[in-house]
């Protein structure tokens, strides 16, 4: 039996974002302010984690847990609120996404209403 001495190549990424260094073109459509090629995913990550729970499937949800921590989305998620939810979509994202249906935190500073 041969043995192969081909060695596999890794390419170079950014390991504090768990080895993810861009945002799938994908996104464009729940980061649609900004051209996704154009974010940094540490100095955009407030409005990042934001849209995508908001406006996110859960298969984009789950990227977004590859990228950062669950810790550092609950981070942002309660000290840096965007008044970006629907009344529905910020209680599934506080009380099942993240776990926080213990937490008091006020609707306010994240719902958004069209009226």
């Amino acid at each position: 039996m041969k043995m192969s001495t081909r060695k596999k190549i890794n390419p170079v990424r950014d390991k504090s974002l768990n080895g993810v260094n861009k945002i799938p073109s994908n996104f464009q459509g729940i980061l649609w302010s900004v051209n996704v090629k154009n974010l940094d995913l540490e100095k955009d990550k407030v409005y990042i984690i934001h849209q995508v729970l908001e406006y996110g499937d859960l298969n984009e949800i789950a990227w977004l847990f590859r990228v950062y921590s669950k810790k550092e989305v609950r981070r942002v998620f309660e000290k840096m609120p965007m008044k970006v939810y629907r009344p529905q979509g910020f209680n599934f994202i506080k009380d099942i996404i993240l776990g926080l249906e213990k937490k008091q935190i006020s609707s306010e500073r994240y719902v958004t209403t069209l009226y």
